[in-house]
C-alpha cells in the first residue's frame, strides 16, 4: 500500500534545490573533483614532470658603472632575478652565470614556496654557466635530461621560468630555429643556440626549455630585445658536458680521479678521453675508450652523472667502477687523490682561453728556433672550438711564450695573469707563441666571456 504524500512547504531554499538536482533540473557538482584525464593534456604531464626541479632565484648587486645604462645609475643597488634548475639532489642548482654575477646575495625559491640563501660554488664564463648550492633543503628532485641531438624544428617547446619575477611561470612554442649565433653584448657572444617562439623574458634565464616528455632540451639564456616570439636556449648537451665541469671544480671539491670523459651521446655513455698522468685513473690502469657504466652502483650515461659521485667526497675515499672494454667488462675500485694544482691552474686555462697547455723546457724551444733567449714555454695540446685561443688563430702545436709583459714557462705564470687584479686595464691581452721558427703575436680575451 502507498502512502499518500503530505505536501508541504519547503522550509528555506535548501531543500528546494535538493527536490531541484533529484528533479534533473540542476546539475549534481562535485565538491574538488579531480580535473579529467582529457584535460591533463601532455603539456600538463610535461610541466607537472619538471617543475619540482625549477628553482626561482633572486639577488641583489651594485651597478658598476660600465653596467649602467644611465650614468646616474652607477654603484645603485639593483634586483636581479633567473632561474635554474636542480642536476642533483643534495642542492646543487644549474644557471647562467649571467644571473648570479656580481651579485652579493642569492635567494633561491623552490616549487612549494620555500627559500633558502643560495651561494656560487664555481662557473664558467665562457658558457656562460654557474653552480649554485643550497643547504638544508634535503633530497631535491633532479630535472630529467634530455638530448639536443635530435630536436625538430616545428617540434612543440616549454618553458618554466621567473619572468619579470612572476614565479613558475609556463609558457609554450615551437623550436623554431636551431644552430643560431647570437651577439649580446660587446663581450658576449653565443654560437650554435636553439631559437624558439615561446615567450622568454627577464628572469627566464637558466630555466629549462622542455620537450613534450617533460626532458630538459635547453636552457634559456637571451631574447632579442624589441623583438616577440624570438628567444633562445643553450643545447642541452652542450650545457651537461660543461655541467661537469663546474661539479668537478666545484668549491670545496678536492678529490681528483684524473678522468677526463667524453659524452657518446648516440650511445648513451660516458667514455674515457684521456687519464692523467700519474693519477688515481691511471693507477688502476682506466683506458682511453673505456665506458664507465656504473659509478658506486649508479648507471653512468653521461660525464655529470660519473662526476656527481666523486662530489663531496675526500682524497682517499673508494668509489667502484663497471667499465667496459670492448667485450670486456672489469670491476674496479677507484681510490681518490688529492686536487694538484696543477689540475686547478688547467682547468681554469681551459675554461677561460680553450687551452690545454703542456710545459716545455728551452730545449724544445731552441729545436724550433735558431733564436736562444727563450726559457722555455707551454706547448699547446688542445685549442677549444669557438675559444677566445680559437679566435685569434692559436693552433695546436704553437708553443706560447708570453702574455702582456710576463713569460709563460708553466701554468702558474698563465694562472698569475688570469687572477690579476689589474687584468681590466691590460685585457685584451697581448700574447706571444712559437710557430714553427716564426715568432707570432696577438690579442686575447682572457676576461673568460666568449
Amino acid at each position: 500500500m502507498m502512502h499518500p504524500l503530505s505536501l508541504r512547504r519547503p522550509a528555506g531554499l535548501a531543500p528546494l534545490l535538493a527536490w531541484a538536482v533529484l528533479a534533473g533540473i540542476l546539475p549534481v557538482t562535485r565538491a574538488h573533483a579531480e580535473p579529467t584525464e582529457t584535460r591533463r593534456t601532455a603539456i600538463v604531464r610535461a610541466v607537472e614532470r619538471a617543475r619540482p626541479s625549477v628553482v626561482n632565484i633572486r639577488g641583489e648587486k651594485t651597478l658598476r658603472p660600465e653596467e649602467a645604462l644611465n650614468p646616474a645609475d652607477a654603484n645603485k643597488r639593483v634586483n636581479g632575478m633567473g632561474t635554474g634548475v636542480v642536476v642533483d639532489g643534495r642542492g646543487y642548482i644549474l644557471t647562467n652565470y649571467h644571473v648570479v654575477e656580481g651579485v652579493e646575495s642569492l635567494k633561491a625559491t623552490l616549487d612549494g614556496g620555500r627559500s633558502f640563501s643560495a651561494r656560487v660554488v664555481s662557473f664558467d664564463t665562457g658558457h656562460d654557466l654557474a653552480l649554485l648550492k643550497i643547504e638544508g633543503c634535503g633530497k631535491l628532485p633532479v630535472i630529467h635530461v634530455g638530448t639536443s641531438q635530435d630536436l625538430m624544428l616545428g617540434e612543440t617547446v616549454i618553458v618554466v621560468g621567473n619572468p619579470f619575477g612572476y614565479e613558475h611561470t609556463v609558457t609554450r612554442g615551437i623550436i623554431s630555429s636551431l644552430h643560431r649565433t647570437v651577439q649580446v653584448t660587446a663581450t658576449q657572444n653565443y654560437d650554435d643556440l636553439i631559437q624558439t617562439d615561446a615567450s622568454i623574458n627577464p628572469g627566464n634565464s637558466g630555466g629549462p626549455l622542455l620537450n613534450i616528455e617533460g626532458d630538459v632540451i635547453g636552457l634559456a639564456v637571451a631574447v632579442r630585445v624589441g623583438a616577440q616570439g624570438i628567444g633562445f636556449a643553450i643545447p642541452i648537451d652542450k650545457a651537461m658536458a660543461a655541467a661537469a665541469r663546474l661539479v668537478a671544480k666545484a668549491e670545496g671539491n678536492h678529490a681528483w680521479h684524473g678522468v677526463e670523459g667524453d659524452d657518446d651521446l648516440a650511445e648513451g655513455c660516458m667514455r674515457v678521453k684521456s687519464v692523467a698522468e700519474g693519477s688515481p685513473a691511471a693507477q688502476i690502469g682506466l683506458k682511453p675508450g673505456d665506458v664507465i657504466v656504473t659509478a658506486d652502483g649508479e648507471n653512468v650515461h653521461r660525464s655529470l652523472d660519473f662526476e656527481r659521485t666523486v662530489l663531496g667526497r675526500k682524497p682517499g675515499e673508494e668509489i667502484g667502477l663497471i667499465v667496459e672494454r670492448g667485450r670486456e667488462q672489469l670491476d674496479v675500485r677507484l681510490v681518490l687523490a688529492k686536487m694538484p694544482r696543477a689540475e686547478e691552474e688547467a682547468d681554469a686555462v681551459w675554461s677561460v682561453l680553450g687551452l690545454k697547455l703542456q710545459p716545455v723546457g728551452p730545449e724544445s724551444v731552441k729545436q724550433a728556433t735558431s733564436k736562444t733567449r727563450y726559457r722555455g714555454g707551454l706547448y699547446v695540446r688542445e685549442v677549444r672550438s669557438g675559444s677566445p685561443a680559437a679566435k685569434e688563430g692559436i693552433r695546436r702545436g704553437d708553443i706560447l711564450l708570453g702574455m702582456h709583459i710576463w713569460e709563460t714557462i708553466s701554468l702558474d705564470n698563465v694562472q698569475y695573469v688570469l687572477e690579476n687584479a689589474d687584468l681590466e686595464t691590460f685585457n685584451p691581452v697581448k700574447f706571444y707563441i712559437l710557430r714553427g721558427a716564426e715568432t707570432l703575436y696577438g690579442h686575447i680575451d682572457a676576461s673568460g666571456k666568449e
